[in-house]
C-alpha cells in the first residue's frame, strides 16, 4: 500500500515517514521520510508508538503497535482498509493472542488472506475518510 499512500500524501501535501529496521526504496519527495531503526525488536514499533498522538494517522496490519497508538490519540488504519477503533482495539487484541496460543500447540491458522482490489480501495477509502476528519477536527 505504500504507493497509494504516497500517492495520497502528495495530493494533500501530508508528510510520511516510512519506518523500517532494514533500508527501502522511497521515492525522492520532501514529504517523504525514510527512518531506518535499530533490527532489535518492536525498534520500529517504538520508534511509531512513541511519536504517534493526535492528528497523526498510523497504518499498520500490527494490532500491538495499533492498540498503542490510538492509547496516543493517533487515527489508525489496518493495512485493508479496515480501521482500528477504541471500540474494536479489544476484540482484535485478544484475536491475536487466541491465534498465538493456537500456533503455539501446532495448529495451522495460515496467514493473512492476499490483498484484492476491494482491499485497496477500502484502504484508499478509509485513509481519505481519516484525513477529511482529522482536518475537521483541526479546523473546528
Amino acid at each position: 500500500m505504500k504507493n497509494e499512500i504516497y500517492r495520497v500524501a502528495e495530493r494533500y501535501g501530508l508528510k510520511v515517514f516510512v519506518v523500517s529496521n532494514s533500508y527501502l526504496n522511497v521515492p525522492r519527495d520532501p514529504r517523504l521520510s525514510l527512518v531506518v531503526v535499530s533490527d532489535s525488536f518492536d525498534a520500529a514499533d517504538n520508534w511509531i508508538a512513541e511519536r504517534a498522538g493526535p492528528g497523526d494517522i498510523v497504518i499498520t496490519a500490527d494490532i500491538p503497535l495499533a492498540d498503542r497508538s490510538l492509547k496516543a490519540g493517533a487515527t489508525v488504519i489496518g493495512n485493508t482498509g479496515v480501521p482500528f477503533t477504541t471500540a474494536s482495539i479489544g476484540l482484535a487484541m485478544a484475536n491475536r493472542e487466541l491465534l498465538s496460543n493456537l500456533r503455539a500447540m501446532g495448529e495451522v491458522t495460515g496467514g493473512p488472506k492476499p490483498m484484492a482490489p476491494r482491499d485497496r480501495s477500502r484502504f484508499l477509502s478509509a485513509l481519505d475518510e481519516a484525513i477529511q476528519k482529522i482536518r475537521r477536527q483541526k479546523i473546528g
